[in-house]
């Protein structure tokens, strides 16, 4: 495998017009578009190198054990770390996603991957609506970027469940992306499966490529420190982690885009619900798979 590749954060400038209802009425829709369903879980997902969607490896075969574990959804929306927009939210509302192959430097077969799942219009345009803390505009360009498509090839490998992803508006200090997360909650309850997918300690500039155990103490001690945090539901901790944990959060993300996925999956997080985590492993010293699972 080709280990020194190149991952393109990728964002979108495409303007798309907003149209809004009152939360009452999106709610309304929401609750007349999909059947009723128990409450979906949560998941945030360390992603990692985009080849754990088709190495048999042990990021691969959790992921196919999860598919198959949780209630099936009728919907998957998904917060990639690699759909980063500016100044806007965005949510894509097109019929049929395209695949997005957005990296450099891997095998053929990955770039051969497809993730054919079918879109949907309406509710991209029912999240826009339940969200009133800011615009969320309606995307036709982008697609289903490998933060989303690696991790749920393995998870649905039939790709038969409407799939769609909600931007990032990268300048947004955290608590912009938490509360979005909150507002998204109702989702849960029409069968929506919401995940967000980066990574709990991403830096690429320090990575060891000669793989083996070794981890970095400052990547250590973040992935420890938030652990902590989460296992506490201390989500105040975490908003401030900046503030908080200084050097130590600049080396473990130089850029916070793999990191910012986290703060909806919090959002999401309601009282008495429980996070187990997995895939607690480090990936290259610098890349923390830690994922987890909200649920009651």
């Amino acid at each position: 495998m080709q280990r020194r590749a190149f991952l393109k954060t990728s964002g979108i400038l495409a303007v798309a017009q907003f149209t809004g209802m009152s939360t009452l009425s999106a709610l309304e829709a929401l609750k007349n578009h999909l059947s009723p369903s128990e409450k979906m879980p949560v998941l945030f997902i360390g992603h990692g190198n985009p080849m754990n969607a088709i190495e048999e490896n042990s990021y691969h075969k959790s992921w196919q054990k999860l598919g198959k574990a949780l209630p099936h959804p009728q919907a998957i929306l998904c917060i990639s770390a690699h759909w980063l927009t500016y100044n806007k939210a965005m949510v894509t509302a097109m019929e049929h996603p395209k695949t997005i192959h957005d990296f450099g430097g891997f095998p053929k077969k990955l770039f051969e991957q497809e993730y054919p799942a079918p879109g949907s219009p309406k509710l991209a345009k029912l999240t826009s609506d339940i969200v009133t803390s800011t615009p969320i505009d309606l995307d036709n360009s982008w697609g289903l970027d490998h933060g989303t498509w690696s991790v749920l090839l393995p998870m649905y490998p039939a790709a038969d469940i409407p799939v769609y992803q909600l931007s990032i508006d990268y300048y947004k200090p955290p608590t912009y992306h938490y509360e979005i997360g909150k507002q998204l909650s109702e989702l849960r309850n029409k069968g929506v499966l919401i995940i967000g997918s980066g990574n709990l300690v991403h830096n690429l500039q320090q990575i060891d490529w000669d793989g083996g155990s070794k981890v970095y103490d400052w990547a250590l001690e973040f992935d420890s420190k938030f652990t902590d945090w989460l296992t506490k539901g201390d989500h105040q901790s975490m908003l401030k982690y900046r503030e908080l944990l200084g050097n130590t959060a600049t080396m473990a993300h130089p850029s916070n885009d793999h990191l910012l996925p986290l703060f909806y999956t919090l959002g999401l997080q309601q009282k008495n619900e429980k996070i187990t985590f997995f895939n607690e492993q480090f990936d290259m010293a610098s890349i923390s798979m830690r994922s987890m699972l909200i649920q009651n």
